[in-house]
């Protein structure tokens, strides 16, 4: 495996992490591309680098082959902030060597640093592979569903 370099997304990483939310949002029922919207996203979490982060695996050359996004929320329950990760993707061809590990660390290691206390994300309950490999880092299922209205 190429040597990966890790570090927190800026605007020219838009293109590459555009296209990786693209594949991930094909595997994923909840959600479906739509680059305009994934692009205002992303450009409005990457400005808000006090509550928010994009973590990056680049390969050799320069392109984003993984990303992470997160952002802090006050939680009650914690009577702090706790961190909710989204968009955990991996290109396929770079699975499988530790960068998804390393992207989660990375952004745990973040909202550490900013007070966080806890985080959560969430997965798609038919998305097997994801949930095997969330099982196997460690991550905790809850007790709690997701729900959702649009506004």
């Amino acid at each position: 495996m190429e040597n990966i370099n890790y570090q927190v997304a800026n605007e020219s990483d838009i293109d590459d992490l555009v296209s990786l939310l693209s594949d991930l949002f094909t595997i994923e029922k909840d959600f479906s591309p739509d680059l305009s919207k994934q692009r205002k996203g992303l450009e409005l979490i990457i400005k808000n680098r006090n509550t928010a982060t994009v973590q990056v695996a680049k390969n050799t050359a320069d392109k984003v082959i993984g990303m992470v996004t997160a952002q802090l929320v006050i939680s009650t329950a914690q009577g702090a902030a706790s961190a909710w990760i989204e968009d955990m993707v991996v290109h396929s061809s770079y699975r499988s060597h530790g960068i998804g590990k390393q992207l989660l660390q990375r952004t745990l290691d973040w909202a550490k640093e900013n007070g966080a206390t806890r985080a959560q994300l969430l997965v798609d309950i038919e998305n097997k592979e994801a949930l095997g490999y969330y099982e196997h880092l460690k991550w905790e299922a809850t007790q709690l569903q997701a729900r959702r209205v649009f506004l």
